[in-house]
């Protein structure tokens, strides 16, 4: 038998949705940073030993959904938007 009412149930629900939205946060800050690094690295620069992950990383970013990806650029924009400006300048794409 629980012991929790539906207040303290709300409370939980609300905490773990709390949770989540911080991780999320930082997930978005992650994915958006990692867009960066990728968009701006030169594959031949890369040690060999690094080409493996770095194209699993591409990969990753790549198919996620175009609309997470903008979110996630729009996120960390503000701490990198001397990079940003060299991809667009560049016309490449994030990821």
């Amino acid at each position: 038998m629980s012991t929790h009412t539906p207040a303290d149930e709300v409370a939980l629900l609300r905490g773990e949705i709390e949770i989540l939205m911080q991780e999320r946060e930082q997930l978005l800050l992650s994915v958006g940073a990692a867009s960066v690094l990728v968009a701006n690295l030169q594959a031949e620069a890369l040690p060999e030993e690094a080409l493996d992950a770095g194209d699993v990383l591409a990969e990753a970013l790549n198919s996620l959904p175009e609309e997470l990806l903008h979110e996630a650029l729009e996120r960390v924009r503000p701490l990198v938007e001397r990079d940003l400006e060299k991809v667009d300048g560049e016309d490449r794409s994030p990821a």
